[in-house]
């Protein structure tokens, strides 16, 4: 452990960014724990999400990889459909020559299930049905208080509590996340296009709709659509609605398998709105920090924002084990993560702003993925974190 005036670290949510940050900073060496306002670990079980090679990077470095490749299924090439149903390009998706780092699909409550066991098996304590009501800082520690009546007590307080972040609401009321233009709808189907290959997503560049689909190996289709259109009338409608008939219609104007593909949906169609937080968002106050999408929450289109959160779970434990005390590793931090974070949220939010015809994941097949270098030095666990990143050249 550093020089940090930290031992005892609270962090609040039980999610992606939660989770993969306390696995980091127990690496580390820091005491920490885990409080979750839902009663378990399947919130947010319907959704399925992509996690990169970057955020398969990020996991490796928190000796994660096994705990999490054990659900789900690998993707290891891309191609784009017309909306005639003709393939405009195809190639390798992410880093393919190395299995750990292989993209990854899989149910947003399984990743958290996963991490959330292997935090367990490192007797991590993870403590659900804990709602946050206020938090105070003081010169020695913070206080996090509950809507049962409890309080935890800490050197340090993380609020990875996830776009509707009541950390940050406490923290910063105004900064608040803005409908991105775009509804986004998914679901699981048994219709499985003929001659779909292993390890492969398309995406399908219709009429009215950006489309997107990929094949388990148990033959379910998991599936996802942009489409351009008003919010969602109100918040928390995705789980109490089948809004399967607004979307067919749509997909129908098409020549592509994605109506059949939603038309052979086993249960609802959920539908939820893309959201980002506003560029410059604040991120810190005191000894209390945001990650994950708490702090820089962007718009699904890059399809990366799991993987942003883990790579801030290793950043951030980094910058807390190698920098001298909370405010130099809280402002190193910032400048390594912010303008990758940022430039995210700029793409994805003009991806889903400008409209389905924008987004071009054929851009993503014109050749492998070449590794990020500053990336990787930056993920790496055995490499000290400067307090700031090289300058570009």
């Amino acid at each position: 452990m550093s020089g940090t005036d930290v031992t005892k670290v609270l962090v609040i949510g039980g999610g992606i960014a939660g989770t993969a940050a306390a696995l980091g900073l127990h690496k580390a060496g820091y005491d920490v724990a885990v409080c979750e306002a839902h009663p378990g670990t399947a919130a947010d079980i319907g959704a399925f999400l992509t996690l990169g090679s970057n955020g398969m990077r990020a996991l490796a470095q928190l000796g994660a990889t096994d705990a999490v490749t054990a659900a789900g299924f690998a993707l290891t090439s891309i191609r784009l459909l017309d909306g005639q149903g003709t393939e405009q390009a195809r190639g390798p998706l992410g880093e393919v020559a190395d299995p750990a780092l292989h993209y990854r699909c899989l149910r947003r409550g399984e990743l958290n299930a996963a991490l959330q066991r292997e935090a367990a098996r490192r007797g991590i304590p993870v403590r659900h049905g804990l709602r946050l009501a206020e938090v105070s800082d003081g010169p020695d520690g913070v206080a996090a208080h509950f809507a049962d009546g409890t309080t935890a007590d800490a050197d340090l307080l993380l609020g990875a509590d996830g776009l509707n972040s009541t950390v940050r609401t406490l923290l910063f009321p105004g900064a608040r996340p803005g409908y991105a233009g775009q509804r986004i709808y998914y679901g699981y189907s048994d219709a499985a296009p003929d001659g779909v290959p292993a390890g492969l997503i398309t995406f399908v560049r219709g009429g009215e709709s950006t489309f997107g689909y990929a094949v388990s190996p148990a033959g379910e289709t998991y599936w996802f659509a942009r489409v351009d259109t008003e919010a969602l009338p109100a918040a928390g409608t995705a789980y109490e609605v089948d809004r399967r008939e607004e979307l067919l219609p749509l997909l129908r104007k098409d020549s592509t398998p994605a109506a059949d593909i939603v038309a052979a949906s086993r249960g609802s169609v959920l539908a939820t709105d893309a959201t980002d937080l506003p560029l410059g968002t604040a991120w810190h106050s005191g000894r209390m920090l945001l990650i994950g999408d708490a702090a820089h929450a962007a718009s699904p289109a890059t399809g990366q924002g799991a993987s942003m959160a883990l790579e801030d779970a290793v950043v951030l434990a980094k910058a807390l084990r190698d920098l001298p005390d909370v405010p130099t590793a809280f402002a190193a931090y910032e400048r390594h993560r912010r303008p990758r974070v940022e430039r995210n949220i700029a793409v994805s939010g003009g991806i889903s702003r400008a409209g389905h015809g924008s987004a071009r994941p054929g851009r993503a097949v014109a050749r492998p993925a070449e590794p990020d270098e500053a990336l990787i030095r930056q993920l790496a666990w055995d490499s000290p974190l400067p307090a700031a990143p090289p300058e570009e050249p």
